[in-house]
């Protein structure tokens, strides 16, 4: 990743981004000297997107495999959910 100071973007705005992008997949964007924020290109970003669905499936399967789920109505998961609560 590369940076890119907040004066840099006010500066030179969203061509700023662009030329960080047009050799890396994501510009970090820093503030007061610290990382805050990070920049991609929508393919980029639903690729991250898609690989963090595929790993909550991998894990929902995991899970079900491994018994760790409950069946009952919507009813009683509200109930349950309440006793949770307190």
């Amino acid at each position: 990743m590369s940076n890119l100071s907040a004066n840099d973007l006010k500066i030179k705005g969203v061509s700023a981004i662009e030329a960080v992008l047009a050799h890396r997949q994501e510009a970090v964007i820093s503030v007061r000297g610290k990382e805050r924020f990070v920049v991609m290109d929508m393919e980029h970003y639903h690729y991250l997107r898609e690989c963090e669905l595929e790993a909550a499936l991998a894990q929902t399967r995991a899970d079900i495999a491994e018994g760790r789920f409950v069946k009952e109505s919507a009813e009683d998961h509200l109930a349950r959910l309440k006793a949770a609560q307190g």
